[in-house]
């Protein structure tokens, strides 16, 4: 009985630690249930969603830039960019239960080497690296697109995918290439307005959902959930540039270039009445639809980077101070001896020759060294430093681009007398094309220093316009009378003095030539090198336009005279035909009011071909104004050589073009 009762008793003790078990094992689950469904019930399922989920990264296209008429310079479109998960890539490798394996990443890397243009040995070795969203190529056509899209599906090639990125196009090509600047990875402008208004024109990022299966299939696309709104777009940019001065300062660069073997150029155009940049070249240059062929020293403005000793063209600007102290008149009389020394320093003439006794109004006209000099020992350290400070000198023009340097500008207490010297002839300081032709603007419109600026308007993408580029004036420099006294000595400079190749019949034109020994990097002199320039203005009187042409080391003649001033003449003479600015005097010269009204109703046709390219017409027996609005209906450049009416014409008629290119037309 006893036996019987204990091993009764066994029994319910087993059963009851069973049952205890049991309870104690249920009572675990649920407070492991508990603890994931409560405590750790968001963050199992965020990391659940994680899995399940997958963002695809959008970018609105970056906003556009335009000239002052509208055209476009650079837009952008949504392209393309393929990247691979190779951890999706080595699932899908292994194949469905009873299917055989397959090298996905060999077979993907040789079926896309060819379209790619990437070696399968490195599209091999993307696809079965680390991570999950590896970049194979970025921004492609959208033809290639399609051609890889074709090629995955009709393989079945899993782990390759396209995401929306933003690629952008210039559309004038090299056209104001340094003032655009360009965009790099990641949608992030570099250089010019590009960087300097990224904050403005960079796409926005949005964020779209979907949902995948355990083997990364994509099931179900979700609603977008964006950063932006849908259809987002972004504010554009239009510039003060006009593209036809543009174009023709570009084909005038490539010429001087060409023409002179300089290392490089510069070249812009001001309304001297606003501080508008019209035109702004540099050279060497580049295609920013292909910036990463090109060396960085292509990418540089000089217009604004650029920092040289100016030479004679900063001799108006210390005549203005010798007039503004009445320390000089125009008739003022200098006794020109060829040479003066200052302190241990002789300064000749840059001809050498000896003028003997001349008004200062001949001191400007032909660029007289011994002159200058003494008018700038007259108004010493103190006041030619002050003056020199006044017109913009040492300090940034603060124009809208990146970049820009302030020159040099030594302090009045530091200069010692050849210093000063040096000074009034334009050496022993160092400006920027830029400053160089504000001040002379100042000059120009009767006396004020104005900030010059590239940015006419930021419109919204409403319409609104959230900022516009006005005129602004910085000081007043010099009086009404004494701008109008330089500008009479500096149009002499043109029409009887050292700048008559810079000369266009018909038309009143100011300016000064310059040529300065360049500055060696270690410092000093570079033996045999110089930077040559031109700065001027028309009409001399009420001037429309300024204009500074600068070469930087030229090869063989280095004058300004000789090199710098044809090129200004040349450009000018085609952007007055362009833009119908009639002469103000025609010794020779028929009106544009004279052209024959027969002719006016038989005027050539040009002829537009496929591919961009025009047949050109017979010129002969056209006018000037009448030729180039010929040219431009098939964007073309005129290039004239005379005035009156054609004779010939290069290329000949009847021959094809490209559009873009220059014709030259001989007119008698």
């Amino acid at each position: 009985m006893k036996n019987t009762s204990l091993q009764d008793a066994k029994k319910r003790y087993l059963k009851i630690f069973s049952v205890c078990v049991v309870c104690l094992g249920f009572f675990s689950v649920l407070v492991r249930l508990g603890w994931l469904q409560i405590i750790q019930g968001e963050e199992l399922r965020k990391s659940a969603e994680a899995k399940l989920e997958a963002i695809e990264k959008l970018k609105t296209p970056r906003g556009s830039i335009f000239d002052r008429e509208g055209e476009e310079l650079a837009v952008s479109i949504m392209t393309g960019s393929l990247y691979v998960n190779p951890k999706e890539m080595a699932e899908q490798s292994a194949g469905k239960k009873g299917e055989e394996p397959r090298d996905l990443p060999r077979i993907s890397a040789n079926l896309l080497a060819p379209v790619l243009n990437i070696s399968a040995e490195a599209l091999y070795r993307d696809f079965t690296g680390d991570g999950t969203y590896v970049y194979i190529k970025r921004e492609m056509e959208p033809k290639d697109v399609a051609r890889v899209n074709s090629i995955i599906d009709e393989h079945k090639l899993k782990g390759l995918h396209f995401s929306s990125e933003s690629k952008r196009y210039y559309t004038k090509k090299r056209a104001a290439a340094q003032v655009l600047g360009f965009v790099g990875t990641d949608d992030t402008g570099r250089y010019g307005i590009e960087y300097a208004y990224d904050h403005v024109l960079r796409g926005a990022e949005m964020h779209k959902f979907y949902s995948r299966d355990a083997r990364y299939e994509r099931i179900i696309d979700k609603d977008s959930k964006r950063k932006n709104i849908e259809d987002h777009r972004l504010s554009s940019i239009h510039l003060t540039l006009d593209s036809k001065m543009q174009y023709v300062l570009e084909d005038s660069m490539d010429d001087a270039i060409a023409k002179t073997k300089a290392k490089g150029a510069a070249a812009l155009i001001m309304d001297p009445y606003t501080g508008e940049i019209l035109g702004m070249a540099s050279r060497p240059t580049f295609d920013p639809n292909n910036y990463d062929h090109y060396p960085m020293e292509t990418w540089s403005n000089k217009n604004v980077s650029m920092i040289y000793e100016p030479g004679s063209v900063f001799k108006p600007i210390v005549g203005c101070m010798g007039l503004s102290e009445g320390l000089i008149t125009p008739d003022t009389l200098f006794n020109d001896k060829g040479k003066i020394q200052i302190a241990d320093r002789v300064i000749h003439n840059w001809d050498k020759e000896a003028n003997g006794l001349i008004p200062f109004y001949d001191i400007i006209k032909f660029s007289v060294n011994t002159g200058m000099v003494e008018l700038g020992m007259n108004l010493g350290a103190q006041r030619i430093t002050d003056y020199a400070e006044k017109f913009g000198f040492g300090s940034v023009t603060n124009i809208e681009l990146p970049g820009e340097e302030s020159g040099i500008l030594y302090e009045a207490k530091n200069m010692w007398e050849p210093d000063i010297a040096t000074m009034a002839i334009g050496q022993g300081i160092a400006v920027t094309p830029i400053q160089i032709l504000r001040a002379v603007c100042a000059i120009a419109n009767g006396g004020e220093l104005l900030q010059p600026y590239i940015i006419k308007k930021i419109v919204a993408p409403n319409g609104d316009i959230i900022h516009e580029g006005r005129k602004k004036v910085v000081r007043r420099v010099i009086t009404e009378q004494v701008a109008s006294q330089m500008r009479s000595m500096m149009e002499s400079v043109v029409k009887s003095g050292g700048g008559k190749s810079a000369a266009i019949q018909g038309y009143r034109i100011g300016g000064k030539t310059g040529t300065a020994e360049k500055l060696a990097e270690g410092g000093g002199y570079a033996e045999g090198k110089y930077i040559a320039s031109f700065v001027g203005f028309v009409p001399a009187d009420k001037p429309k336009y300024a204009m500074l042409v600068m070469l930087d080391t030229p090869q063989g003649a280095f004058y300004g005279s000789q090199v710098s001033a044809p090129i200004f003449r040349d450009t000018l003479q085609q952007i007055l035909v362009a833009k119908g600015i009639q002469p103000v005097y025609s010794e020779g010269l028929p009106s544009f009011e004279q052209i024959n009204v027969a002719q006016k109703n038989n005027l050539p046709l040009i002829e537009l071909l496929e591919d961009n390219k025009v047949k050109l017409p017979d010129f002969k027996g056209t006018d000037i104004r009448n030729s180039a609005e010929i040219l431009q209906q098939g964007h073309l450049r005129l290039k004239p050589y005379g005035s009156g009416q054609a004779y010939d014409q290069n290329p000949k008629p009847g021959e094809i073009v490209q559009e873009g290119s220059t014709v030259e037309i001989w007119f008698r």
